[in-house]
């Protein structure tokens, strides 16, 4: 037996599909070179934008109707997990198409389809007892990881927040947080095979908790593990960025000098319809403790600042969306991830009428990045002449390809051979708006 996983959406669902991956070959199954071979695929969905929940539903149709031509060489089963799975609309559409919906959170669903449907033994992975009383267990499946040197760390799942325009709540249920001696070891044997970037996953990082070991004391300690590594993570909360939280950020030695902190709008009024629970002004306060946290902790570092932005809220008038313009001049971003708002069944959103036109939203959106385009690209020239740190990840057509613990996209000339997986030292040559240049030093 063959699986295929297809993985859309966010870095969380990637660590997703890993376990998924790990899972299965140890239930007995291999992985498949092309969907085309496998016996089983699994679409692993996200349903926080229409583009990737279109996707999804074109993919699964094109699969179906192949799989039931006479020159497939097998039905394939279908199961469609993630953002998508608990949502009624979606598995009345699908219901023809797909074999089993299952919740990201519940390996036990998958686990007894797979016995009776695929007629394969039992796992061995699988601690009954502990699975009949914890559902999140699959959090400590052993992953199958896609990097033999980045590895996605999930320390949480689940959200508390309710955002009014995200499906995470209802898609992953309320906060859970991993024990912190399973993460602590889980790192420690990444480290111990060589692993050289550990990145923290969760919907809300640094609300991690887990009797009385906070995210600060969690870092805190995977920064103790010996071993030269770099430690990340995605994605905070404003409201849970703690002072304490930011002295540790910008202070540990192994943690890198980035910070991805969510803004979503620049207008008060827009944030609190989003449910976000902070104020433009907290929130440029929270920027300015962090930068002035970094330059007295690290004043030798270079350090980067990225957030997401949502246009086309509804009721968001263009002063209210010129206001996310005002605070991205003042915060001088590294990257911004933008998004328009699509309208989410089942959350608060949903019942308000999504009165900016998909025209405006693009318009807003472009608007909004001219000005990255600035900032990232002033940002960028600081490096120019400065020796660095990158995680080299790929090799091609002559060039290196990595990043540095700032998160920039690095391409590097060298005649050096192997280097992919190695965090190396160079001098950065060339600053472009998206990325860097650099030889080794």
């Amino acid at each position: 037996m063959k699986y295929y996983i297809k993985t859309f959406g966010c870095a969380m669902n990637t660590s997703d599909s890993e376990r998924i991956a790990g899972f299965l070959e140890m239930s007995g199954l291999q992985v498949a070179k092309s969907i085309n071979e496998a016996n089983l695929a699994i679409f692993n969905t996200c349903g926080v934008r229409q583009m990737a929940e279109d996707r999804a539903y074109g993919q699964i149709h094109n699969l179906k109707v192949k799989s039931q031509s006479a020159s497939w060489r097998t039905k394939v089963k279908i199961v469609l997990t993630g953002c998508l799975a608990n949502r009624k609309d979606v598995q009345r559409r699908l219901k023809d198409k797909v074999d089993l919906f299952f919740p990201i959170n519940d390996f036990k669903i998958l686990e007894n389809w797979i016995i009776e449907n695929l007629k394969n033994r039992k796992s061995k992975i699988v601690n009954r007892k502990y699975c009949n009383k914890n559902k999140y267990y699959y959090l400590s499946v052993q992953p199958k990881f896609n990097s033999k040197f980045t590895a996605h760390v999930p320390i949480m799942t689940g959200c508390n927040n309710f955002c009014s325009y995200c499906v995470v709540p209802y898609a992953r249920g309320r906060e859970v947080s991993r024990p912190a001696t399973e993460i602590l070891n889980e790192v420690e044997s990444l480290i111990k095979k060589g692993y050289k970037e550990i990145v923290l996953l969760g919907q809300n990082v640094n609300s991690y908790k887990d009797n009385n070991i906070n995210f600060s004391k969690l870092l805190k300690k995977i920064n103790s593990i010996s071993g030269n590594f770099w430690i990340s993570f995605i994605s905070s909360h404003p409201k849970d960025f703690s002072s304490d939280l930011i002295k540790t950020t910008t202070k540990l030695k192994k943690v890198c000098e980035f910070v991805h902190l969510p803004i979503q709008a620049g207008n008060d009024e827009i944030l609190k319809k989003m449910n976000r629970n902070y104020t433009a002004k907290h929130y440029l306060d929270l920027i300015k403790k962090i930068k002035n946290s970094f330059k007295k902790n690290k004043p030798e570092k270079l350090y980067s600042i990225t957030s997401d932005i949502i246009v086309g809220f509804p009721s968001e008038t263009k002063k209210q969306f010129l206001q996310s313009a005002e605070i991205m001049k003042k915060v001088d971003y590294d990257m911004i991830f933008f998004g328009q708002y699509s309208p989410r069944p089942g959350t608060a959103a949903f019942q308000i009428k999504d009165s900016v036109s998909k025209k405006e939203k693009v318009r807003r959106e472009n608007w909004l990045n001219e000005i990255l385009k600035k900032t990232a690209f002033e940002n960028n020239k600081k490096y120019v002449g400065k020796i660095m740190e990158v995680l080299i990840e790929k090799e091609k057509n002559g060039f290196y390809f990595g990043h540095t613990r700032t998160m920039k996209n690095v391409k590097l000339t060298s005649d050096k051979k192997n280097l992919v997986g190695k965090i190396v030292k160079v001098k950065i040559i060339k600053a472009n708006i998206w990325n860097l240049e650099a030889c080794l030093t």
